[in-house]
């Protein structure tokens, strides 16, 4: 696609077409600033009236005690079932020569029984450790399986929508149409943010990552909404089903609105209202790509590829993030704070911006012809493999699959892209290779988002001096994990739904100390000086400043 004039106006954005206008056409002026309106939560959009939120979104259904013990029964209580008597583990103490049998649940056994024992249970990194028990989502890593609440992945994908996904992750039961309605009226209905939080989002710096904004937007939200703070309420307060789905219907509905607040604003164009009249991705892509057009739509196939994406990204057990929501959720914090906490996670380089990682590594091969070099620099370990393995799967990842195909749908409207026969070809020679094939790295889900992201016109250069090729402008700060903690909200909501009908302690992991044993206080005028000091630091930052160094007393007071 050949830019237009109106591209090297505005370089810090290449639209996503919508479907009154060409994908060929330039962008449009920006013309009068938009203000998003002075509006609280209840003073949104106009809604029916029967969707209300005194009204749990599963009022609709049966309530009876069986349909209830279904839900809660699929998928983890079905697998209990299966066991059909009981299985031990022998173990035997050599300190003591006693022989124990602990009993083993679901593949787990209670680590609590071990200190009885007067052990710990060393597991650096949670590698090995279940710290709860979930019946969201279930993976088989060795097969290559994710599941929704006993549903395939790849059929939710196919048939569902996001937000559907999401009321199934977070209530157990897939809606039906009148649930269904009700959900989207009411998750829709809280889109709109007080103007005073779109203040404090404009007092960032320009240049602000996205995902800062979005991360220090929630915490705030906090204060938007002391009804909700268990700090100030107390902890009761969600222990009534009535607030608690309506933290659940801000959450979900508010979190794209800060994420395309923090777009717009890094892309130095003013903030658009969230529009209720069209579906949740829709709503989105229109809040970031709308200018001037009083008609503007997102383009419909693009809105669904996104869609999908997010249903794929929704949840996948417990995770760094999702632990982490879990955790402070143990504290009794308001869900506010613990998303802020859990999106803070998903910050990190490792966790969320794993996908930007695996298109920097396509970038750089260049070509189809660079791959067999590329591939022999990985075995050599001069080169790393992005987007290949899973600490989880030990097989292809059903997610990568479903992304594959709709990579060529979103390719075929925004025009294909040389990435796509990189990520394709590389594919199919480290699925070939017997090295790759051995330790188990299989395509997984960040190898083909990043590519469909990027083909969609989402930010991804982190040097805006440094334009990816293929792209004639600049684009700002990476926004991928923005768009990963859209998706993963409602699996964090699922996990803190489900902890708050299943209170567990605060959680306090032990540590396996390995510091000094007992030693005695020394007086400092006996004390000798190590070989290696904190101090030296700051003794080569004054030698780099070409300042002289402290003098005994300077370092004293400081």
């Amino acid at each position: 696609m050949s830019p237009s004039l109106f591209d090297c106006t505005f370089p810090y954005m290449q639209r996503r077409p919508s479907q009154n206008t060409p994908i060929e056409a330039g962008l449009a002026d920006i013309g009068d600033n938009l203000q998003i309106p002075s509006l609280f939560d209840d003073a949104s959009a106009a809604s029916p009236p029967a969707a209300t939120d005194a009204t749990p979104p599963a009022a609709a259904t049966n309530t009876n005690s069986e349909t209830k013990t279904k839900r809660m029964a699929s998928p983890a209580e079905s697998h209990r079932g299966s066991l059909k008597e009981p299985h031990f583990l022998e173990v035997t103490d050599h300190r003591t020569g006693k022989t124990h049998m602990v009993p083993v649940e679901e593949d787990t056994i209670d680590a609590g029984i071990f200190a009885q024992l007067g052990l710990s249970i060393y597991d650096n990194g949670y590698l090995n450790t279940a710290v709860c028990r979930s019946s969201i989502s279930y993976i088989d890593g060795d097969k290559g399986i994710l599941r929704y609440r006993g549903y395939e992945i790849e059929d939710l994908a196919k048939h569902s929508s996001f937000l559907e996904v999401s009321y199934l992750l977070i209530f157990g039961d897939l809606p039906t149409r009148e649930q269904l309605q009700v959900w989207e009226t009411r998750v829709m209905r809280h889109t709109f943010i007080h103007e005073n939080l779109v203040e404090y989002l404009k007092s960032f710096r320009y240049d602000a990552h996205p995902m800062g904004m979005v991360t220090s937007a929630l915490s705030a939200m906090s204060t938007f909404h002391p009804e909700a703070n268990t700090a100030l309420q107390g902890e009761h307060i969600y222990e009534d089903e009535t607030m608690v789905n309506k933290q659940i219907f801000r959450c979900l509905g508010k979190v794209p609105t800060l994420a395309a607040c923090a777009y717009r604003h890094r892309i130095g164009r003013p903030y658009n209202t969230p529009s209720n009249e069209l579906g949740y991705t829709e709503n989105f892509l229109y809040m970031l790509d709308r200018l001037s057009e009083n008609n503007y739509l997102p383009n419909a196939k693009l809105a669904r590829a996104l869609d999908v994406i997010f249903i794929l990204h929704a949840d996948h057990e417990l995770n760094c993030s999702t632990a982490a929501m879990r955790q402070m959720t143990s504290t009794g914090v308001d869900p506010f704070i613990c998303l802020s906490g859990a999106a803070a996670a998903l910050y990190g380089p490792s966790h969320g911006g794993a996908n930007e990682a695996a298109l920097k590594m396509l970038e750089e091969i260049g070509s189809v012809e660079n791959i067999p070099s590329f591939i022999e620099d990985v075995k050599a370990k001069k080169r790393r493999l992005m987007g290949f393995g899973h600490r989880v799967y030990k097989s292809y990842d059903p997610r990568a699959k479903i992304l594959k195909n709709i990579s060529e749908e979103v390719f075929a409207i925004m025009g294909r892209n040389n990435l796509i026969d990189i990520a394709v070809e590389l594919e199919r020679i480290a699925l070939s290779d017997e090295y790759f094939i051995k330790r188990n790295l299989y395509p997984n889900v960040d190898f083909y988002s990043g590519i469909i992201y990027k083909a969609m016109g989402f930010p991804v250069c982190l040097d805006a001096k440094k334009p990816f090729p293929g792209f004639p402008t600049p684009f700002p700060t990476d926004f991928f994990p923005v768009l990963f903690c859209i998706a993963r909200t409602s699996g964090w909501l699922a996990h803190w739904h489900e902890q708050l009908q299943n209170p567990i302690p605060i959680f306090r992991p032990k540590q396996a100390y390995e510091g000094p044993e007992p030693r005695k206080y020394v007086d400092i005028s006996q004390r000798t000086e190590l070989e290696k000091s904190p101090l030296d630091l700051q003794a080569k930052y004054l030698l780099r400043k070409n300042l002289p160094p402290m003098t005994d007393e300077e370092l004293a007071k400081s």
